[in-house]
């Protein structure tokens, strides 16, 4: 398991921290290579979850674009997100060696929502980190958690996001690690979680090629998917590395890339160190953290996983950006189309692939749906102007 990719990932933790990240390698390790481990997650994600999720042609939207679009439809599992994908992992590596209760960070609520989810299914006590600006707007989310018996810490501090839930989960992990489970929502963090949280979530890739060979007879020509932490795009890439196939990983520009209101890290970003990680992040010159904005609560964080830095620079994947206007007009474009209503997070990926439709023309394009939007539609509304 590679603790670094390229000069990037490493393990940026306080000493006390240490022992458990060691024993979280070990266990982790042992696990993956149990096949008892093995059939009970490919069980819980089969029978539980709902995968395999469809590959699903847009043949309303297809003509209009000028090549063929295929959703990746992760909105359909359990949950409404890929995220499930990764928490029964490790909330079963949790329940596994001994825990009785997890935590975990959250932005949009639907890495929140599936821990909750697993735990609930796990028998394991939950409590969730959540910015109290991301409380406020995805209170739907919240309400779901605490139905699932979670427990919904709101954090005040900082700009009440992710990067500060993420903050406050590490701070209390620091001094309960030997009873409780620090359950990654995205490829960030020190190792081994950037590792753990692909492996979990490359069933998409896995999945996708699968699929669209079934279909079509080949690769797609380019995958794309949005980048917030980046679990989603990796777990879409990951399978297509060493394949000829474009990658393409669509940050949130927000406001604008220039104006300094956006979550573009692999874009704009410079290296230095957060949450136990060397990447890339949105940091001034003296390596304090850049307020992040976006109008997706989930790709609401001024940093990107390691791996996605190290890809990023080698060119094997594209950076590209799409900003929050950009991505309301593709949820209205995909609803309206084919009655899909996309969350705010994958909305940004179809909004690059409508707005550089020529660039894909005649190709075979793969979207990954990360999640579904029922979770944004106030956010939807109020963007519209609709009173509910």
């Amino acid at each position: 398991m590679k603790k670094k990719y390229g000069v990037y990932g490493g393990q940026y933790a306080p000493e006390i921290l240490m022992p458990a990240l060691k024993q979280l390698e070990a266990d982790y390790s042992r696990l993956c290579g149990d096949e008892g481990f093995r059939d009970k997650l490919n069980s819980m994600l089969t029978d539980y979850a709902g995968r395999p999720t469809p590959l699903y042609f847009a043949e309303n939207l297809s003509p209009s674009l000028g090549f063929d679009l295929f959703l990746k439809r992760e909105d359909l599992l359990h949950s409404g997100a890929h995220k499930i994908n990764n928490t029964l992992g490790q909330v079963l590596v949790a329940k596994q060696t001994g825990r009785k209760r997890v935590i975990a960070e959250t932005g949009a609520g639907q890495h929140g929502v599936a821990t909750a989810i697993a735990a609930a299914k796990l028998g394991l006590e939950c409590e969730v980190y959540m910015g109290a600006k991301d409380v406020k707007r995805q209170s739907l989310n919240v309400f779901r958690m605490e139905l699932m018996g979670a427990h919904v810490k709101s954090v005040e501090s900082g700009s009440k996001t992710l990067k500060d839930a993420i903050n406050e989960a590490l701070r209390h992990w620091l001094s309960n690690a030997k009873d409780t489970f620090y359950c990654m929502g995205s490829v960030v963090g020190p190792h081994p979680y950037p590792a753990i949280v692909r492996d979990f979530q490359s069933v998409i890739g896995f999945e996708i090629k699968k699929q669209v060979k079934e279909k079509k007879g080949r690769l797609p020509d380019a995958i794309v998917a949005c980048v917030g932490g980046g679990s989603n795009a990796l777990g879409a890439f990951n399978e297509f590395l060493g394949e000829d196939v474009r990658l393409v990983g669509v940050e949130a520009a927000g406001e604008g890339v220039d104006t300094g209101k956006h979550c573009a890290t692999l874009c704009t970003g410079s290296d230095g160190v957060l949450h136990g990680m060397y990447t890339k992040l949105l940091q001034d010159s003296f390596g304090q953290i850049n307020p992040s904005h976006s109008i997706s609560a989930g790709l609401d964080y001024p940093g990107v996983g390691p791996q996605l830095s190290h890809l990023s620079s080698i060119n094997r994947i594209e950076a590209v950006s799409a900003g929050d206007s950009e991505c309301m007009d593709a949820v209205k474009m995909l609803a309206e189309s084919e009655g899909i209503l996309p969350a705010l997070e994958s909305a940004h990926a179809l909004a690059y692939v409508i707005k550089n439709k020529n660039e894909f023309k005649d190709k075979l394009v793969v979207v990954n749906l990360s999640g579904r939007g029922d979770k944004d539609v106030q956010t939807i509304a109020d963007y519209f102007g609709v009173d509910l």
